[in-house]
């Protein structure tokens, strides 16, 4: 298996720490708001890199944050934070707000066939271990207080502008933060919060350095330490994490262990949307900004969902792209991946109807080299738009028997996770070949509406029609789920 490690900037053959066991930490969300889709991208990598491995036989441990406290408006130390915002934009308590985006959250990765991390931990439900680790860079010397509030000190650690290759000494560097008179060095960032300084704050717990919330930063580092140990395989998350959140965790986790804590960093790249969501739905080319929550135009996997979208095709769509590749969004691009994507549900139906009441197996070795392509893309660093090239030579191949197209698209799925697995085998029920013929009719009397609406009905229950001049075809997947809005 060969990955990219951000750390050297180039492709690395892993290596695990122990034997056929890998620890994976993951970067969770900020629960005070919808993740957006371009955030959804980044998880499924994540997820595809999960099942990669456990593909080929390592025991994964896959755990997750989730900052419910202590991530302020911007990376660095300046802002509210965002858990308290969203509280009084929505007049409940941090903790209700918590609860409800979480909830909103695995629903989302549920919808796009995401697999729940092994662990999910809660920054609210460690700040003992937080405090510990802060308690410990204070006594080594790395960390001080000031006015209430402990910033750890980035100068004494040599190799912090390294991961992020920053330039320390320049202005620009200086402007990665807002002014703040009570830092030694202004690239130093703050690991606990007092009560002096943000005295609005709902969520507090004591601390040896009076009432107060950890930073963002340090909530990674304790929690990864307490469920993957001090030095581990995999962290991920996205590049927009690396210049301040990453560079941070890896300071404060080395000085504290007094290792390197990680030993491959993995990100992926951003997902851009047109200058505006109107232009999103039509527009190839042009002005292409990173989705965000404070720009205004990020979309969420309940938005594809009121668009006629399955979130499996929005999953298609990422998998058509290298995660490391930046990906532009749009409606009309998304429609393209449904024509693809339903056009292997299709095949797959097709398949299941030929073999219907047969065992799908079959002693011919014809198809091995077809795995071994596969897993040959798979292997070097997740190479997706590979492996979907592999999956659509089996549907074309003349030489494969039909048990054999069918059994690698579904061992292929154990790994891109596209749901072909719940591609359903039965065929109609007496309403459901009712509903059919009632829509032809409206077909054939003009009568688009009626028509439309019968399509959508089926559709819901995972009924996938296409229209054709020979007469209308038919496939089933899992059906649709409808979006839920807070």
């Amino acid at each position: 298996m060969k990955i990219y490690n951000t750390i050297s900037r180039s492709i690395e053959t892993f290596v695990p720490l122990k034997k056929n066991k890998i620890g994976i930490y993951c970067c969770g969300p900020t629960v005070y708001n919808f993740a957006h889709i371009g955030n959804m991208r980044t998880y499924v990598f994540e997820d595809v890199l999960r099942r990669t491995f456990e593909g080929l036989g390592y025991d994964v441990k896959h755990v997750m944050n989730i900052t419910d406290v202590g991530h302020l408006q911007s990376d660095e130390d300046s802002g509210d934070d965002k858990m308290s915002l969203a509280a009084k934009r929505e007049k409940k308590s941090p903790w209700d707000i918590a609860k409800v985006y979480e909830s909103h959250f695995f629903r989302h990765c549920e919808m796009l066939g995401i697999r729940r991390p092994h662990i999910v931990c809660r920054a609210t439900e460690h700040i003992p271990d937080i405090i510990s680790m802060v308690q410990s860079l204070c006594d080594k010397g790395y960390a001080y207080e000031s006015s209430g509030n402990i910033y750890f000190d980035v100068s004494k650690f040599a190799e912090y502008a390294a991961f992020a290759k920053l330039q320390m000494g320049s202005q620009r560097a200086t402007e990665r933060v807002t002014i703040d008179t009570n830092k030694r060095n202004q690239a130093d960032f703050c690991l606990w919060f007092s009560n002096s300084k943000f005295p609005n704050q709902i969520m507090k717990w004591n601390s040896p350095w009076g009432k107060g919330f950890p930073g963002w930063h340090i909530e990674c580092s304790a929690m990864s330490a307490k469920y993957l140990g001090k030095e581990f395989d995999i962290h991920c998350g996205g590049v927009d994490h690396i210049p301040v959140h990453h560079t941070n965790e890896i300071a404060q986790s080395n000085c504290c262990h007094d290792n390197s804590s990680v030993r491959y960093w993995m990100h992926g790249e951003f997902l851009t949307v047109a200058s505006d969501n109107a232009s999103a739905r039509t527009a190839e080319d042009g002005a292409h900004n990173k989705m965000s929550k404070s720009a205004g135009n990020f979309l969420t996997v309940d938005t594809l969902v009121d668009n006629g979208f399955s979130p499996l095709v929005y999953r298609y769509f990422l998998l058509c792209c290298h995660y490391r590749s930046e990906l532009t969004f749009s409606f009309h691009a998304l429609k393209k991946a449904e024509k693809a994507y339903l056009g292997l549900v299709d095949k797959i139906q097709e398949w299941q109807r030929e073999l219907e009441g047969n065992e799908y197996l079959t002693t011919d070795d014809s198809a091995q080299p077809y795995l071994d392509e596969f897993w040959e893309a798979m292997s070097n660093d997740l190479k997706t738009p590979d492996a979907l090239q592999v999956l659509w030579k089996v549907t074309r191949s003349n030489s494969l028997k039909t048990e054999q197209k069918l059994n690698l698209l579904l061992a292929f799925d154990m790994i891109l996770g596209l749901g072909f697995d719940e591609v359903g085998r039965g065929q109609l029920t007496v309403e459901e070949m009712g509903l059919i013929t009632e829509r032809n009719t409206a077909r054939a009397n003009g009568d688009w509406v009626e028509s439309d609406r019968i399509r959508d009905q089926l559709l819901e229950q995972g009924i996938h029609l296409k229209d054709a001049k020979t007469g209308t075809t038919w496939s089933r997947t899992k059906p649709k789920q409808k979006a839920n809005s807070a």
